[in-house]
C-alpha cells in the first residue's frame, strides 16, 4: 500500500533508480506510464523536475521537490508500520550521509542503537564531511554528519561534539622526512595521505602548524590510517578513537608535529529534514 501520489512515487523512483525503464521495474509499470506520471507532476507544478539523460538528475526545481518528498517517505513508512505491521514490518530505509571518519568510529554503534529502539533501516552515504551537506541539499538523503554549523532552509542542526585527530606516519617515514622536525620544508616535500581529492583536513592541519600554505605530494586511500601508520608511504591524520586502537595493537606509528591531539578541528553536526 502506499500513501504517496502516484506521480510522487514515480518522481522518486526514477532519481533513485536513474532511469525511467528502472523506475518502472520497481513499480511494477511501463517506463511509458513512469514518463507520464512525471509529465503531469511537471504540468502540475509548472516546472521541469527531471533531466532525462543517463543517469536522470534532478533539476533544481527537481533538488527542491526531492527534498520536500524526503521526509514525506519517511512519515509514510512509519504510518504503514503503525497501521499494517504484518504487511510492512520492514521499514523505508532512511538515507543519511557521513564521513569515513566518523563511520569508521561511532557512528555505526549509534545506528544500531537506534534501529535496535525504533526498527530503521539506514542508506548510508559516505563523503567528507565538507561536503555530506550537499547530499540534503540536492535531496539524496535526509540527513547528514557535517562540519558546516548553517542549517539549509527547513532543516535543524544539533552539535554532536568535536572530533580530534593526531598527524601519524611510520617511524621509517618520520626518520626519512622528518628527522629535525616536521617544518615546512619537510612538509612541503613529505607525502600527505588524504582519504579523498576533496580531503581538506590535512592541509588545515598543515597551515596550523606552519602558518603557511602548502601543497605536499598527496597519495590517496580509503583505508589512511593503516596505510599511514603500516608503511611508509606518507603521513596522515587519524581521529583520536583509531589513533587508541593503533596503540593497543602495538602498531608501529609515530606521533607527528605537535603533541597530542589536533585543536581547532570543526565540530561534527548532524543536519537533519523536519520531521525525523
Amino acid at each position: 500500500m502506499d500513501l504517496l501520489h502516484p506521480q510522487l512515487r514515480a518522481f522518486t523512483a526514477v532519481l533513485e533508480e536513474g532511469s525511467f525503464e528502472a523506475a518502472g521495474r520497481r513499480l511494477h509499470i511501463t517506463s511509458s506510464a513512469v514518463s507520464q506520471r512525471i509529465k503531469a507532476l511537471e504540468d502540475r507544478l509548472g516546472q521541469v523536475l527531471v533531466l532525462r539523460q543517463p543517469p536522470c538528475r534532478p533539476t533544481p526545481a527537481g533538488e527542491l521537490l526531492l527534498r520536500r518528498v524526503r521526509p514525506m517517505q519517511a512519515l509514510e513508512a512509519e504510518a504503514l508500520a503503525d497501521f499494517l505491521p504484518e504487511k510492512n514490518g520492514t521499514n523505508r530505509p532512511i538515507a543519511i550521509a557521513v564521513n569515513s571518519d566518523s563511520l569508521d568510529t561511532w557512528f555505526l554503534q549509534a545506528l544500531a542503537q537506534l534501529s535496535q529502539a525504533h526498527g530503521y533501516l539506514f542508506d548510508v552515504r559516505v563523503d567528507d564531511q565538507d561536503h555530506t551537506l550537499e547530499l540534503i541539499r540536492n535531496g539524496s538523503v535526509l540527513a547528514a554528519v557535517t562540519a558546516e554549523p548553517t542549517p539549509l532552509q527547513g532543516c535543524e542542526v544539533q552539535a554532536l561534539g568535536i572530533m580530534r585527530y593526531q598527524a601519524i606516519a611510520s617511524t621509517a617515514f618520520v626518520s626519512r622526512h622528518f628527522s629535525q622536525g616536521a617544518q615546512a620544508d619537510s612538509l612541503a616535500q613529505a607525502p600527505m595521505i588524504v582519504f579523498n581529492r576533496k580531503d581538506e583536513l590535512q592541509w588545515r592541519f598543515i597551515r596550523q602548524i606552519t602558518d603557511v600554505t602548502l601543497a605536499p605530494p598527496h597519495p590517496l586511500s580509503a583505508h589512511l590510517d593503516r596505510l599511514c601508520e603500516g608503511s611508509s608511504l606518507g603521513a596522515g591524520l587519524v581521529p583520536g578513537p583509531g589513533l587508541h586502537g593503533l596503540r593497543r595493537s602495538g602498531s608501529p606509528g609515530t606521533g607527528l608535529g605537535r603533541p597530542g591531539p589536533l585543536a581547532g578541528c570543526p565540530p561534527v553536526l548532524a543536519a537533519c529534514r523536519d520531521p525525523v
